[in-house]
């Protein structure tokens, strides 16, 4: 039975192979490390004490150093419970709440179209790269180079560049014996309104492949290099290779490069490159639109706790507190996020280039966590000068987190807002304390004709309260330590 692309990729990252592993083995505590999802254990394929069977969570394989046995999750069940391959899909799709699709005559039929939509995809990626080496790609080439992007860089990204031709690549695609109908379904080319000849859906533009995480061509972005076209960024569009919200750009490298750095998801392709060419090799985008639910699974998968960078304004921290909103339904012990925001005005590129790699490993290492991102979002550059404006706060933060599905995450959450809370307070009492001892009031109330008596009158009382505590403090001292009471009274005698 043939499956949807992507199906398998969603229930993997929907059932993490160690929970499945885990059922069978006893984890070596010292050796593992949970949190890297990096596991340990004594192998259940053969006898042995020591821990010599690995789990990597991120890359989903395992592997034992002694009797040498490896695969992903589906080969373990298949291994473990003897159970054929759909039998082992099966088996997932019911502990990840997902529907198996159902045998279809046309699978076979389908599975094939989508491998010549690939290949036909794959032959575009190769075309737009040689034309960014010809005269028409002179222009992108002096872009990118501005861009500190070297001659090894553009062909390890397989960058490219579309002439702005009508019908440059329809026709290189046809003259080879291409069906037309395949190119456009492709998403490469299109119909015009009038009926006319199809062309080319990508013109002017520098190209970025955008490959699945086996390494399959499957889309196409472009990025205008007319500054007044009508979309700066241009993507290919759903097709039966492409879903866009299922898709990250960089994801294959970025897998196989987890737990050598942090995992960064940025909000564009040039931002993906410099990070990874900086050193950032573990890093991703989403398809030039917010993160989606499927796209935070998937990033989930490779790193338990990922760093958003995002650009230094606005539209960059409203686009940190909407996946802050996002990700609170689908919270776990385990798994979070961090967000790390670029100084004003910059994007990653732009602070790699002004600052180097040291620069970006700063803004990483001091990244917020998710609940002080909420807490920056409803505070910042806000009054919370009256009871009524902090129990607003309190219940905007408690709205928040009552989508946290974990009950024990959600007390913490719970905990961690109280003590926020109780800091906004305290940061408040001293600075009170002050105005009423001067006579001021309530802060930011005038001083009337009474403010002298006032002053004098709390003053006394101060004193004597300080007094009263004073004593309070002597006797508890005396009640707790009855042995030094003689000593005392000798004193007083």
């Amino acid at each position: 039975m043939s499956l949807p692309p992507g199906f398998l990729d969603e229930l993997t990252s929907r059932t993490p192979l160690s929970r499945i592993v885990g059922r069978k083995v006893t984890w070596d505590a010292r050796k593992s490390k949970q949190g890297k999802g990096d596991m340990w254990a004594p192998c259940p394929f053969h006898q042995e004490k020591t821990a010599s069977f690995h789990v990597d969570d991120r890359k989903g394989v395992y592997y034992c150093f002694g009797c040498h046995a490896k695969g992903n999750v589906f080969t373990f069940l298949r291994e473990t419970e003897n159970v054929s391959f759909m039998e082992a899909v099966e088996i997932l799709a019911r502990e990840a709440g997902m529907q198996v699709p159902q045998p279809d005559p046309e699978a076979q039929r389908k599975a094939d179209r989508r491998t010549r939509l690939a290949e036909v995809m794959e032959q575009a990626v190769q075309h737009y790269r040689l034309k960014l080496r010809a005269g028409a790609g002179s222009a992108a080439r002096d872009y990118l180079s501005g861009r500190g992007l070297s001659e090894e860089a553009l062909t390890r990204w397989e960058i490219g560049f579309a002439p702005n031709e009508r019908q440059n690549l329809f026709t290189h695609l046809t003259g080879k014996g291409e069906e037309a109908e395949l190119v456009i379904d492709a998403g490469l080319a299109m119909h015009p309104d009038d009926g006319g000849a199809p062309y080319d859906r990508f013109r002017d533009r520098i190209i970025f492949p955008i490959r699945d995480p086996r390494g399959v061509a499957v889309a196409l972005a472009g990025r205008a290099m007319n500054p007044n076209a009508n979309a700066k960024y241009l993507n290919s569009p759903e097709t039966e290779l492409f879903d866009k919200g299922g898709c990250l750009y960089n994801h294959g490298p970025a897998r196989k490069a987890g737990g050598r750095t942090p995992l960064i998801v940025a909000e564009g392709y040039m931002d993906v490159i410099a990070l990874s060419e900086a050193g950032f090799e573990a890093t991703v985008a989403p398809m030039g639109t917010a993160v989606t639910e499927q796209q935070l699974r998937l990033v989930w998968q490779m790193h338990d706790e990922p760093v958003i960078a995002l650009d230094g304004d606005e539209a960059g921290f409203r686009a940190a507190g909407r996946l802050a909103e996002l990700s609170l339904s689908l919270l776990e012990a385990g798994k979070s996020l961090r967000f790390c925001m670029m100084p004003e005005g910059m994007d990653p590129d732009d602070l790699i280039r002004a600052g180097g790699t040291a620069a970006m490993q700063r803004q990483v290492e001091e990244s917020l966590p998710l609940l002080q991102l909420l807490w920056r979002r409803e505070t910042e550059g806000k009054s919370f000068d009256s009871p009524e404006r902090r129990a607003t706060l309190d219940r905007t933060l408690r709205a928040a987190i009552a989508r946290v599905q974990d009950p024990s995450l959600r007390r913490h959450y719970s905990d961690e807002i109280f003590h926020l809370m109780r800091s906004l307070s305290d940061a408040r009492r001293p600075a009170r304390r002050k105005d009423f001892r001067q006579g001021a009031g309530w802060p930011g109330q005038a001083a009337g004709p009474m403010a002298a008596t006032k002053t004098s009158a709390l003053a006394s009382a101060d004193a004597r309260a300080h007094e009263h505590l004073k004593e309070a403090v002597i006797l508890a001292s005396l009640v707790r330590h009855t042995g030094i009471v003689p000593r005392f009274v000798a004193d007083l005698e």
